[in-house]
């Protein structure tokens, strides 16, 4: 990929960041974007990344917002490791959350009234975010390393995600999913800490998911599913 066409194609999807969090805050009381959890998750996380490059309050805010309707439970996996051991990182705990997200928000705010009444208006606002059927999990995985997930069962007909999330906002995860026959059905290898993949299986079959550091860095991680 050269840079300029990265260049572009980063351009465009801030602009989308943008467009959305205009969205989501026009009005603020609306529902937020209808989109399933594990898509919120990632989308939250895209409009985050924004605005700490463009150290936009207001799509700090719009991410928050999103992040709120994440709900989920954690549950543990003990991927397959191949490469370097981690050292010295020590598992995030959770997902970025919705609250520091909006703490950040108003950081860049720089002590903006509009963006403090904003801020309590996301804080104290409803959610109809649904626990139930997503869970993610925690993990860390060193530079140039590979986590390969035990096969998770997936039904046929229904649509199936898969997302993980960096810790550190500067490591680069692609994601692999890949039917019983090892034929990868869906990836993310977009120079991100985040990557998302969806695909909806002909039949119920199980998927393995793979996880790839691309940087050099190890980081901590979040891996949710449905």
């Amino acid at each position: 990929m050269t840079r300029s066409f990265a260049l572009r194609r980063r351009g465009r999807a801030l602009a989308r960041c943008a467009a959305l969090a205009l969205l989501l805050f026009a009005p603020l009381a609306a529902p937020a974007a209808a989109q399933s959890v594990i898509r919120n998750a990632e989308l939250s996380a895209r409009l985050f990344e924004a605005a700490e490059e463009l150290e936009d309050p207001m799509l700090a805010l719009a991410a928050a917002r999103l992040r709120k309707s994440v709900l989920a439970m954690q549950v543990v996996r003990a991927p397959q490791k191949d490469g370097p051991l981690v050292q010295g990182i020590a598992p995030q705990g959770r997902l970025l959350s919705w609250q520091q997200m909006l703490a950040r928000a108003v950081e860049l705010s720089d002590g903006s009234e509009a963006i403090a009444r904003l801020a309590d208006d996301v804080k104290f606002a409803g959610t109809k975010g649904v626990a139930s059927g997503q869970v993610y999990s925690i993990s860390t995985i060193a530079g140039s390393g590979r986590d390969t997930y035990p096969p998770l069962e997936y039904i046929g007909g229904d649509y199936a995600e898969v997302y993980v999330e960096a810790q550190d906002p500067g490591a680069d995860l692609n994601l692999f999913v890949r039917d019983a026959q090892g034929r990868v059905v869906c990836s993310d290898t977009d120079i991100s800490a985040i990557a998302y993949c969806g695909w909806r299986p002909a039949r119920s079959e199980f998927f393995t998911v793979e996880v790839h550091n691309r940087g050099p860095a190890g980081s901590s991680y979040a891996l949710i599913t449905n």
